[in-house]
Parts: C-alpha cells; structure tokens; sequence
C-alpha cells in the first residue's frame, strides 16, 4: 500500500483503499473484455450486471423491503430536495420539515415551492447545535410526511434515534447512510448522495416505497419522476456507471468486513476516542450539545481562529488532511466515515494531545 494521507473531507471522502485499487484496474481492463468499465455500455449485459449486484447488496446490507424500489439517479442529494415534494406534495397538501441545518434549510425552500410546509422544530438560533428530541415538535394530521436530515455534516448533529409517529417519514441520509442499523420500513422514501460513505459524487441512492410512485401529479416532469426510473429499473437515460459501480465495490467490501453492525461498532469506536480527547480539558470546544453529537463529523473550536488555523496547518503537514470546518461556520471538522481508519483518528487524537501542550490557550 502506497504512503497515503488520512482524509477527514467531509466529501468527497475517504473510499476503502481495495476499492480504489480494484477500480483503477478496472478503468483499463473490465473483466477482460479489452476496454474500461467507463467505455462500456450501460445496455450490456456485464454491466447491467453490475447494477443489479450493486442493488441486491444495498438491500441486504439495509434489509429494504421487498415493497421498495432502489434507484440510481442522477443531480446529487440536492435534486431531491425539489423531487421529493414535486412528487408527494401538490396544491392543498401539507408537509412537516425539521430544520437542523444548511441542508434541511435548502429543503425546505424547494418544498415551499410546491405545497405548504410546517416548520415544526428549528435550532437555527441557537447555530444548530442540537436536534430536537420526540416531545419538542408536533407533526400535524394532515401532513403527507414528516422530513429530516438524519445526520447534519457542517454542524456535527444528529438524531441518535428516528421520530416515532404516525406521519410517514422520509430522511436525507446522505452523510450516514449504511452507518448504523435501523429499519427501513419506517420511512416512505430514503436517499443518499453517494460521496461520503457510499461511493464517489455523481450518483444519488433512493429508497421508496412501491405505493408511493403513483403520488406524483400528471404534470411532473418525465425525468422528475421516480416511477420513471422504478419502471425502467435506473436506466431510462444512460447512469451514472462509474458511481454505482464504485458503489458496489464499497459495498462489497462492507459487507466483508461484516455489514452494518460490524462498522457501527467501529464508528461508535472511532468517535468515542475524538470526543474524549475534545471533553477531556476544555481547550477543544465540541460544537454539538453532547445528545446530538454525530458519529459522522465531529465538529470543535480552539480559543481563537488564528489558533485554529495554526492547528489545521500543522496537522495537515504530518498528513491529516481536510479538518478545516465549514466556511459558514469555521472551527474544524474530523469526518470519518465508514471506509475512515481507526488509525487516523488514534494519529489525530495524539497530534491534539500534543498541540495542546505546544500551544496553551
């Protein structure tokens, strides 16, 4: 293995480093057919192959219902923001959105656009420091859906356990998905921008309950709606192929290594060690109230900005790469997803130890 850095992007992110060795090869040579997986096409049989190996694993890893339908789409997690109630919302409907951060805020706008929208909770006063807990919000009667973003990148929050109610619910899950164990059959409608622990940027994964592709109004664009791409199985126009291939690598790997309860223990793992270092002494300031602490991206402060920069330089030398925070809300942020090693975060937890000691506050 080549001398590589530790990547704490927030995404594009860190890959398992088996699955970027077996890509390379495969941009040259797919399966000895003379030509890169990336010339192939989507209409042949290897790679159809492909798509439906790389949606049998998302299944199994997730244990999707029979009754949903996986889909491989195009336009990022950002696309859903506006696809989701286009096709689930109308005139005279209703949804119930939670604001805890920037990307829930987004969604909120684009739903606004085709229905009426409820704000039941919202910690932008308080810079997004914590979710809301079960008794803090109430979701109307005649909401089609609850909405939530289950794990908030730039703030370092989220829900440690899913809203029980009677509404349906549909999740964001771009930034956890397949880190911890839950089940499927509670949410209507799931999706995940693939770049943070799926794979790399250019496809979206989206979950949705079968019954749920005849709510779109006669007037949704054809490729705006997902009973498009349910029906014709991801490939009504040409995919994303080199995304959902790399996303059935990864899941390959993560099922080798034992699935989702074997990595949620690992991240659980990982997290602990970087909380405990930034609770220790106070000279790190956690961002998140501890309740809604993310085990995604663990977000912190030093005393000054210019301390922080110093911190950010110094570690990128030695090789931690990407801690640099949100430039909304600066600070410093640790991502370490599912492919993320243990080792990096032992290797960062020892430099915050010693800068600590280098640069009293």
């Amino acid at each position: 293995m080549v001398e590589r850095a530790f990547n704490f992007s927030p995404g594009p992110a860190v890959l398992p480093y088996e699955v970027l060795e077996q890509a390379s090869r495969d941009v040259v040579n797919f399966q000895g057919l003379g030509m890169g997986l990336i010339e192939v096409s989507h209409r042949s049989k290897p790679f159809i192959a492909v798509m439906d190996e790389a949606e049998a694993l998302l299944r199994e890893l997730m244990g999707i219902p029979e009754n949903y339908k996986v889909l491989f789409l195009q336009g990022g997690a950002s696309s859903q923001f506006f696809m989701v109630p286009m096709n689930l919302l109308g005139p005279g409907k209703k949804a119930t959105y939670l604001n805890t951060g920037t990307w829930s805020k987004k969604a909120i706008k684009e739903a606004k656009l085709f229905g009426e929208v409820d704000v039941a909770y919202s910690s932008e006063d308080s810079k997004f420091v914590r979710v809301p807990a079960q008794n803090e919000y109430t979701v109307s009667a005649d909401s089609e859906y609850l909405y939530l973003v289950s794990n908030n990148t730039i703030y370092g929050t989220a829900f440690p356990e899913f809203p029980v109610v009677d509404t349906m619910l549909i999740s964001d899950m771009s930034s956890d998905i397949l880190s911890r164990q839950f089940d499927v059959s509670r949410f209507g409608l799931i999706f995940a921008g693939a770049q943070k622990n799926l794979g790399p940027a250019g496809v979206t994964v989206v979950v949705i309950r079968e019954d749920l592709l005849d709510r779109a109004p006669a007037t949704t664009p054809t490729m705006l709606n997902y009973k498009t791409h349910a029906e014709k199985g991801s490939m009504f126009n040409t995919p994303p192929c080199f995304a959902v291939y790399v996303v059935g690598l990864v899941l390959k790997w993560l099922k080798k290594i034992g699935g989702v309860p074997a990595i949620e223990k690992i991240n659980r793992e990982k997290a602990a060690m970087l909380y405990a270092k930034i609770d220790e002494s106070g000279y790190y300031r956690g961002h998140a109230e501890p309740a809604s602490r993310s085990l995604m991206n663990v977000t912190f402060n030093l005393a000054t900005p210019e301390l922080e920069a110093k911190f950010i330089a110094e570690a990128t030398a030695i090789g931690l790469n990407g801690l640099k925070g949100h430039r909304s809300v600066g600070g410093c942020r640790a991502s370490i997803y599912n492919a993320f090693p243990i080792e990096g975060v032992v290797k960062l937890v020892e430099f915050m130890r010693q800068f600590e000691l280098a640069n009293p506050a």
